[in-house]
């Protein structure tokens, strides 16, 4: 029997406990010998990561509580893990130090990395197999008190615990890999200001004797074209993702004497690649064995294979749509990270020559039934710098329906990045609204990756304008069109999408309600020192050259309107975020005191940039369902009621 009640007070089997248990996909997946491992997220456990492997009896735990493998060179880390005969060797967060692992033998791992003089001064990332028993990644150290205070450079670390430094070619690195016959490295370098999407390198040097390198050459990239990620194949062939003609599309590298080739291996008008957000993403990855000379690639985030010499791409035939940049492959096996609008995030492998799909990772928690996950809807509105591309996820619940006549509340989600992108898979924090009647619409706006670089162009010397101007576009096309209640739009987002949802809090009517998540406030404070080395020349290209435009960083910083505010906000903070400090919502929140406007600002003990932790990330789904049943008016089940100053 259905219920008449109005939106939002609608009740749900999805508990913000159980989307905080399920709400960090899996990562880095790899083969080791005919295996997978993989890292995964526990929220329970204070928000450590474990590496997981694959067994004849099922996915087995090797690292422990309190053993958390997560590192945070550039703050937002890399791949933290590889194998070496059969060893695991990790970075652990506590003390950013690198750890050794004899999986079946060992019962505590061992440090192979020396104790920093520092907390986390020195720190690891982007782990691969290098020359016999040493791992190769890239080395982080800091030289003083400023953020922007660290060198890098490219060190072996051997399972006896030396560690011999390999040089460095730029001031950001990804590992190097070797070559199948040991001769030659190669990796990804880039300078500031240019982020790893603008414009990066690929380099290769010979590896000598003594297990050092020589001297580095680039053989691709730069002057504006993005190499995302390389590998060799099986075969000694050099393959690489890069966007000479503006899409990331695979390329093949032949080296020569005198000369460098690049060929385009599949030239298409989709992106196969991403931004690298994070060191040691992959897009791709050679079959080898029989399927030597075809690749496995995302396409449209789902996995296809590339047969070059045929000039073929074909999907491959899993009901997953969305994969994460995690792709590995061995001998015609692809193994990844999937999901779909009914599906959260789990570790799969597809057997090529079998046809058959596997699941390898358990949800923590059961999931809800399907007809309680909304259906995302892939729509394009029109804007002033073109067409806007957004998934709307409808009120769903088969318990409830809204009176007649009743028009539901609808809040914007703004991704973070802002190179960054949103795809239409099951979300148990995006469910959490959606079945209690909240709609939510998100919205990749200009800037957004997967649409091409003239598409994340669309925001360079812009932000601030296009993101703001295309989110309030698409919330004004849904409430014209009678999908959602004009009077009851809001905003939310996190990083990027704090600072997106802060300045539009206070430029723009059309939103009753902001949640702001760790948020950029003050433009001038955070690219003077005030963030990370890794983004601290990022607004160079996204709002203009200092100090010829300081009063374009002063127009477009959400602390410039605080008088101008035009809706109750929301504010949630980690506190020890070193990508947005938590000073910049403390600065938002001191402005806006005593104006008389509702707000509440929620701060979180132990976070970082992002809450993983079990109970923050209820407290803050939580605090955000009685903010918006405060401000739209409806009365929530269930969750305690945020106190709201003025």
């Amino acid at each position: 029997m259905t219920t008449i009640a109005p939106y939002g007070s609608w009740t749900s089997p999805i508990s913000a406990a159980q989307a905080a248990e399920v709400g960090r996909p899996p990562q880095w997946t790899d083969f080791v010998g005919d295996e997978v491992w993989w890292v995964e997220p526990r929220s329970a456990e204070g928000g450590r990561t474990t590496v997981m492997r694959q067994t004849a009896d099922g996915p087995q735990e090797l690292l422990a509580a309190p053993w958390n493998a997560r590192n945070r060179v550039q703050e937002y880390g890399g791949q933290p893990w590889t194998a070496i005969d059969g060893v695991l060797v990790f970075t652990n967060w506590d003390d950013q130090r690198v750890y050794a692992l004899r999986v079946g033998e060992d019962t505590d791992p061992r440090p192979l990395t020396p104790e920093p003089d520092v907390p986390h001064g020195l720190r690891y990332s982007d782990l691969r197999p290098g020359l016999p028993r040493e791992a190769w990644m890239v080395r982080e150290t800091v030289t003083g008190a400023k953020p922007t205070d660290v060198v890098r450079d490219l060190v072996a670390v051997t399972l006896s615990g030396q560690v011999r430094s390999l040089g460095a070619s730029h001031h950001f690195m990804t590992a190097p890999q070797l070559s199948p016959d040991g001769r030659l490295a190669v990796w990804i370098g880039w300078e500031h200001p240019n982020m790893p999407w603008d414009s990066t390198e690929l380099v290769i040097a010979e590896v000598q004797g003594d297990g050092t390198f020589g001297p580095h050459r680039v053989i691709a990239g730069g002057g504006g074209v993005s190499v995302c990620q390389v590998a060799w194949d099986s075969d000694g062939s050099l393959v690489a993702l890069m966007d000479p003609d503006g899409w990331w599309n695979l390329h093949r590298i032949t080296l020569a004497e005198n000369a460098v080739t690049t060929q385009c291996l599949y030239a298409a008008e989709e992106e196969h690649g991403g931004p690298m957000w994070m060191l040691g993403s992959r897009w791709f990855a050679p079959l080898g064995g029989r399927h030597a000379g075809k690749y496995v690639m995302l396409r449209k985030g789902r996995p296809a294979v590339l047969d070059p010499d045929a000039g073929t791409l074909t999907d491959v035939d899993v009901d997953l749509p969305s994969w994460a940049p995690a792709i590995a492959a061995r001998d015609g096996r692809i193994a990844g990270v999937g999901a779909g609008p009914k599906n959260t995030a789990r570790v799969v492998t597809v057997d090529l020559d079998a046809g058959s799909v596997e699941a390898l990772s358990v949800p923590t928690s059961e999931l809800p039934p399907a007809e309680y996950l909304p259906e995302p809807e892939e729509r394009w509105f029109p804007g002033s710098e073109g067409d806007i591309p957004a998934y709307v996820y409808p009120p769903t619940n088969p318990d409830f329906a809204a009176p007649e006549g009743e028009l539901p509340p609808y809040v914007v989600h703004v991704h973070g990045g802002p190179t960054g992108a949103v795809s239409p898979t099951a979300d148990l924090q995006i469910a959490y609204f959606t079945s209690r009647g909240i709609g939510v619409v998100a919205v990749n706006y200009g800037g957004s990756s997967g649409y091409g670089r003239a598409f994340r162009e669309r925001l360079r010397g812009n932000w601030g304008v296009v993101d703001v101007a295309d989110c309030e576009a698409v919330a004004k096309a849904l409430a014209a069109e009678g999908t959602a209640d004009g009077k009851r739009l809001g905003i939310r987002g996190g990083s990027a999408g704090g600072y997106t949802s802060a300045l539009s809090s206070v430029t723009c009517t059309t939103y009753a309600a902001a949640t702001i998540m760790f948020p950029v406030i003050d433009m001038l404070t955070f690219v003077e020192g005030g963030t990370h080395d890794f983004e601290s020349q990022y607004l160079f290209g996204l709002v203009g050259e200092l100090p010829e435009d300081r009063q374009r960083y002063v127009d477009r910083s959400p602390i410039t309107h605080t008088d101008s505010l035009a809706c109750p906000v929301l504010l949630l903070q980690g506190l020890e975020d070193e990508v947005c400090p938590p000073e910049q919502a403390e600065a938002f929140v001191a402005a806006i005191r005593g104006k008389g406007i509702p707000h509440a600002y929620v701060a979180f003990e132990g976070e970082q940039h992002g809450f993983r932790r079990a109970e923050s990330i209820i407290t803050a789904l939580e605090s955000e369902l009685s903010f918006y049943g405060q401000i739209f008016g409806f009365e929530p089940v269930g969750v305690p009621q945020l106190s709201l100053d003025k």
